[in-house]
């Protein structure tokens, strides 16, 4: 008889199958002589949709709401429903006498491998592989301590309480909300209190009165000096007439140095990368969205196979990594980095609390490169750009502080103070892979008691800046840290968010972004991210407690005191129905009316009202007002596709035979001309294209990987 083991995804079970001995491939498994390792893709199994339970909810009518099934049913994904059938015909193998959950160690993970066992009916004994990396080591130790399943029916309690609870409440409300006010408008736990503290900033910035305020600066030979007030050790005051008078003390008087002192000091490296920071990071360096460093990592993860799993939380490592750190260093050594992997290597590697630290790593260890050596030449610009975020972060942790000295000195004319500061270089450390990023301030050798001969007193001058507003990275980080944005300073609401890490999850914070810009509710200008009219709009017409992070926080005190076995999952979802009920009927109940902002004055053939007039990254297009009208025109769109001269990306225009293609250089071509050289483009393999698919083949590990491509080669007509 053999196990059955269930993984989230298939880099994880290919990984778990080799720790097990299981070599030989299947239909989306990979079997072996005591085990059957398979995998999901994601989650195969969801909550069925309204239509799913009655025809009549494919048409959204408001007398329908709320909808409100007596028990939830599951619906197997269409586009994973292959691997879900593969899934099910293994769990009901004869040969086959039990299941061990492998999925990712979490309430999700959980969740996923759960349903698929529900959906497919299996009643076999299930045991539980929790761990918090995918080590050889790790894996071994995992299976060697495997949990009864039943210890976990309690966190999967919960995982379907909030499943549940989101789809009650998030679609009878978006529902509600868009027949009432009939225009699509969208709302949830976690993007409405999203959209909130956008708005709050906005409002932040729109009341902000700006202020003028003065300094001075006095100018030697040995430098220049700021002005600090004696009360406040402010460098500014909001008082003109104060500056002017002190300027008027202090002139034709010499500066006389009290004291010079410096200091020595360290600055240590920032620590590893969770998925939040790497994200704020990409966006403020290279103004990558959330939702596109994501991708990167998963390709960098999965295919690459260079860095570890993407969508942690933790900055940390566990004590069971630190015997592959030597070979994940060595992997680093390529091109710019080889001499500072070759300096760590030489060393012994020493760790410590701030980096490796099993208590405080949860489902997943930070985000570091694998053991695996790179090959950069394949990797895009943007994947290199990730690749080398991450991996300076890595070797940062094994090397040395920055040092350097800060010099102060301090002197007075008459009875007022000045200061001027500087910075000396004394080993780079870390700030080693930084280049040029570390400039010394460099301040002429003064003594104490010295006389200085003011050159220059100049006046300065200031405006006091609004908030700035939210980029993806700052709205990402407040997201992870709500608390500020709570109305109510309720400390244990806002210590559950704390510990929960706040609004979603790494794994869905970028989708939620995402979301608000799809739903037209946000608009990004350069990085900046401004809530739109229809934003604002939503935020008045939805109900008050689906605006505030607080909502959050009390879900999850619940949640967690059902994975705890305090409360039962049953209690939670009827006071979700209950509330739900409650929040249908003040939309119900609104008399608030919803006013168009973009709409035109054409009229749409379908129904006759006026069309909207939608303009985003992707292009612009018209849509009916009317939420129950499907009628909709595009204007231009932004296509993936290339232009043959300057490889641009072409934009679209028109619709069927009428299509268009243009570039900004210029080039334009009919839509039977853009087929006609697309065809030809797939006839044809250049050599260099040749080349790129046998390098990446060669650094595939896998002996199963079957390519159904690999002897076609031969019958490709090269370009030259």
């Amino acid at each position: 008889m053999k196990k059955l083991v269930l993984a989230e995804k298939p880099s994880v079970g290919r990984d778990i199958a080799k720790v097990l001995n299981c070599k030989k491939t299947g239909n989306g498994y990979i079997e072996g002589d005591k085990y059957i390792v398979t995998w999901a893709l994601g989650h195969l199994v969801t909550l069925a949709k309204p239509s799913d339970y009655d025809k009549k909810y494919e048409e959204w009518d408001l007398q329908d709401l709320p909808i409100i099934p007596s028990y939830m049913k599951l619906k197997v994904i269409g586009k994973t429903s292959k691997q879900f059938n593969a899934v099910k015909k293994l769990m009901l193998r004869n040969d086959v006498d039990g299941i061990i959950i492998a999925t990712d160690s979490g309430r999700e993970g959980e969740l996923v491998g759960r349903w698929i066992i529900e959906k497919v009916g299996v009643k076999k004994p299930i045991k539980r592989l929790w761990i918090s990396s995918v080590t050889d080591k790790a894996i071994k130790e995992g299976f060697r301590n495997l949990k009864d399943g039943r210890e976990y029916l309690n966190l999967y309690a919960s995982a379907v309480a909030r499943s549940e609870a989101d789809w009650i409440v998030g679609l009878n409300a978006s529902r509600a909300l868009t027949c009432q006010f009939n225009t699509s408008l969208s709302c949830g736990r976690v993007q409405t209190p999203t959209l909130e503290i956008i708005k709050s900033r906005e409002d932040e910035i729109k009341s902000f009165v700006s202020e003028t305020y003065y300094g001075i600066d006095i100018e030697c030979k040995e430098g220049t000096f700021k002005w600090y007030s004696k009360h406040s050790n402010n460098t500014r005051s909001f008082k003109e007439s104060e500056i002017d008078k002190i300027i008027m003390q202090i002139n034709n008087k010499s500066f006389d140095v009290i004291n010079v002192n410096a200091k020595l000091k360290k600055k240590y490296p920032q620590g590893l990368y969770d998925l939040t920071e790497l994200q704020r990071d990409a966006n403020r360096i290279f103004n990558y969205s959330a939702k596109e460093t994501l991708s990167i990592m998963q390709k960098l993860y999965e295919y690459h196979k260079v860095l570890t799993y993407p969508r942690t939380d933790s900055k940390y490592l566990s004590n069971d990594i630190v015997d592959t750190l030597k070979d994940r260093i060595r992997a680093c050594g390529y091109s710019e980095l080889r001499g500072v992997s070759s300096k760590i290597l030489k060393n012994n590697i020493h760790t410590n609390k701030s980096f490796v630290d099993d208590k405080k790593v949860s489902d997943h260890h930070a985000i570091i490169p694998t053991e695996e050596s790179p090959y950069v030449d394949d990797f895009t610009n943007q994947e290199l750009n990730i690749y080398n975020l991450v991996v300076k972060r890595f070797l940062s942790v094994f090397m040395p502080p920055y040092e350097y000295e800060e010099l102060t000195i301090e002197g007075t004319i008459g009875s007022e103070i000045f200061k001027a500061k500087g910075k000396r270089t004394i080993k780079l450390g870390f700030e080693e892979l930084n280049k040029g990023e570390t400039k010394d301030v460099i301040l002429s050798k003064v003594n104490k008691g010295d006389k200085l001969k003011v050159l220059k007193i100049k006046k300065t001058k200031g405006q006091t800046e609004p908030p700035k507003r939210f980029t993806e990275g700052t709205l990402l980080q407040a997201m992870e840290n709500p608390v500020k944005y709570m109305k109510h300073s309720n400390k244990e609401l806002a210590n559950t968010l704390n510990n929960t890490g706040g609004l979603g999850t790494v794994a869905t914070r970028a989708d939620i972004i995402e979301k608000l810009y799809k739903n037209l509710l946000i608009v990004k200008s350069g990085k900046q991210i401004m809530i739109t009219s229809k934003g604002r709009q939503l935020l008045d017409l939805v109900p008050s407690e689906l605006r505030s992070p607080e909502l959050t926080a009390k879900w999850e005190q619940k949640l967690n005191s059902i994975s705890e076995g305090s409360v039962k999952k049953q209690n939670f979802i009827n006071e979700m129905k209950g509330y739900t009920k409650k929040i249908v009927r003040e939309i119900k109940d609104s008399e608030s009316k919803f006013k168009h902002d973009n709409i035109t004055g054409k009229k749409c053939p379908q129904c006759g009202k006026f069309l909207l007039e939608i303009e985003n990254k992707n292009g612009k297009y018209y849509k009916c007002q009317d939420a129950g009208c499907r009628y909709r025109k595009n204007v231009y769109k932004i296509t993936n596709s290339r232009c043959p001269n300057c490889h641009k990306k072409l934009t679209m225009y028109g619709e069927g035979e009428n299509k268009t293609f243009s570039c900004a250089c210029g080039h334009k071509e009919k839509i039977s001309t853009f087929n006609k050289r697309k065809q030809e483009s797939k006839s044809k393999m250049s050599k260099r294209d040749v080349q790129n698919y046998l390098n990446k083949q060669n650094k595939k590990k896998d002996d199963d990987y079957d390519n159904p491509f690999a002897d076609a080669f031969k019958n490709y007509k090269f370009d030259e």
